[in-house]
């Protein structure tokens, strides 16, 4: 079954994926430096607050942009940390612990993420190195969705409306568990 789940979200993700035309948003992060591991603020057994996020090259028509962050080295398949989506196109990053509110006159929107939650929920492997990815999409048009929405909810209302799309990613190492975790 979660197989199956798997193979779903990653035929969506390549169909969103396939439907922009060759454009890549620049992004960075000097929350950590890209390709290496995830400071212990940004990590679930740290202190679990959002890095910061910077992007450039939204492309013109952009109406919405979409932040995902995930894991595809989880266990049972690509696991889902942080969804942000209703994200005004004239923004060029979120800042670290970014709330709903941060954007003046405009709510940003939180999706549920695989720990079952809204916001952000940062690494923690279980074991070996996993690899986190930052994931910004420019879209042309608004999602039209409710905080809470799933991935699988966020990626659909996507499909045949990605301008452009670029990430930052960032490792994290498992770490010993304390007996109670």
């Amino acid at each position: 079954m979660k197989i199956v789940i798997s193979v779903l979200s990653l035929l969506t993700v390549l169909a969103v994926s396939q439907c922009y035309a060759g454009r890549e948003i620049a992004v960075t992060t000097s929350s950590f430096k890209g390709g290496e591991e995830v400071d212990a603020r940004y990590r679930n057994d740290g202190d679990n607050i959002s890095p910061a996020l910077a992007w450039e090259n939204i492309p013109e028509g952009t109406k919405e942009i979409v932040v995902i962050c995930d894991d595809p080295d989880a266990p049972y398949g690509t696991f889902t940390h942080w969804i942000v989506f209703n994200i005004p196109p004239v923004a060029r990053g979120l800042k670290e612990g970014v709330s709903s509110s941060d954007i003046p006159d405009h709510e940003i929107k939180f999706g549920r993420n695989d720990f079952n939650g809204s916001g952000y929920d940062g690494p923690r492997p279980p074991w070996g190195v996993h690899r986190y990815y930052f994931k910004v999409y420019a879209v042309d048009t608004t999602l039209g969705l409710d905080s809470g929405a799933s991935r699988k909810e966020v990626l659909d209302a996507m499909k045949g409306h990605v301008l452009a799309e670029g990430q930052v990613m960032g490792k994290a190492t498992a770490r010993p568990r304390r007996t109670g975790q």
